[in-house]
């Protein structure tokens, strides 16, 4: 299953409001679980179920981070757009040590521009912008653990 439709079921069982979704097929398990307070997601492979078990659990502390993070969004959300993470990982501003910045404040970005990357079990995933404007707030530090749905950028929409 390629990482794109895993990303897809998740925002789907998250808007659906069911409560939890197994899915089985060609050597791998996906359990999705929704909470009053966070989602589980676990990934498990039949050759690598142990390796995976403990990663899967560790983000689970960062979720008090949340809200510290979302709670300047309510003051702006009349007028800006929030790009949020779309999955449980680890954010990065750049590319690598040294390498610029994807966005920062005041930069114009259009639909599909990569502004950030999430490294979730140790795939680095470009996240794109899906709408056009201009970056108003980073929301997140870099380097620092993102929980899924969890804002990461205010944007101006043009």
């Amino acid at each position: 299953m390629e990482l794109k439709e895993i990303q897809d079921l998740i925002r789907f069982v998250a808007k659906s409001g069911v409560s939890e979704v197994e899915l089985e097929s060609k050597g791998f398990k996906i359990v999705i679980k929704t909470g009053n307070a966070q989602e589980i997601i676990r990934v498990a492979e039949p050759t690598v179920i142990h390796a995976q078990v403990p990663v899967a659990s560790a983000p689970a502390p960062a979720a008090p981070a949340a809200p510290i993070a979302a709670a300047p969004v309510a003051d702006d959300s009349s007028k800006y757009v929030t790009i949020k993470s779309p999955m449980i990982g680890t954010f990065y501003r750049s590319s690598g040590p040294g390498k610029p910045l994807f966005v920062n404040v005041g930069d114009e970005i259009t639909a599909g521009k990569a502004v950030c990357i999430i490294e979730a079990m140790k795939l680095f995933n470009e996240i794109e912008s899906e709408i056009s404007g201009t970056i108003v707030k980073v929301l997140v530090n870099d380097a620092t653990p993102v929980e899924y749905d969890q804002p990461l950028f205010l944007v101006e929409p043009k």
